[in-house]
């Protein structure tokens, strides 16, 4: 059994993503994991970094503090997002840029052979479920999967999280009701995996 701690990465209050997670909550829970979910919706701080360094940032609202420590418990994290003009929802991008920290997340003073900063959150794995009205041919090919390779390499396993498996879900948007309940029942057999 593992501990998850589960993040619902679209801002708006109801969702395709708030639908999938809650469904991969469920499932995990009924499997006998313990799990911890969190809404982005629901979480109040600054997503702006501001002009403030590394050395001197802003404070950690409580809700940044709350999530750390949800991560810092975990053996799984799980995530699930839009995908908005390639890219992730502003106020998803502003939680990693405040809250992903020299010192928290990751360690400048100390490099790997490649001279790159050393993870902080190593021992833990994730997923992340993304949905797009593009298609995965056409992310691959026209996009080079930009959004996969940032959330991947770039974010997640740069702190530790490794592995870091994605599942891509669309066309999202005008997705008929037996689509989405299929995409649920895949999310639902990831949750009852911890996987």
């Amino acid at each position: 059994m593992k501990r998850i701690f589960i993040l619902n990465g679209h801002p708006a209050e109801r969702s395709l993503s708030r639908t999938l997670v809650e469904a991969y909550a469920d499932a995990a829970r009924q499997a006998g994991h313990e799990v911890r979910l969190t809404h982005l919706h629901d979480l109040a701080f600054d997503a702006d970094f501001g002009w403030v360094d590394y050395q001197q940032p802003k404070a950690l609202e409580p809700a940044l503090e709350q999530l750390l420590q949800d991560l810092s418990w975990s053996e799984h994290f799980m995530m699930s997002t839009p995908m908005w003009w390639g890219g992730l929802p502003a106020k998803l991008k502003g939680l990693f840029d405040r809250a992903l920290l020299p010192g928290r997340a990751f360690d400048t003073r100390h490099k790997s052979l490649l001279g790159l900063p050393l993870p902080m959150l190593t021992g833990r794995s994730a997923r992340v479920v993304i949905t797009s009205d593009t298609p995965g041919w056409f992310m691959r090919l026209a996009y080079k999967n930009a959004l996969i390779w940032q959330l991947r390499r770039q974010i997640l396993e740069f702190v530790g999280l490794k592995p870091t498996r994605l599942t891509h879900l669309g066309p999202a948007s005008e997705a008929k009701p037996e689509q989405v309940q299929r995409w649920v029942k895949q999310i639902q057999d990831l949750g009852a995996q911890a996987a």
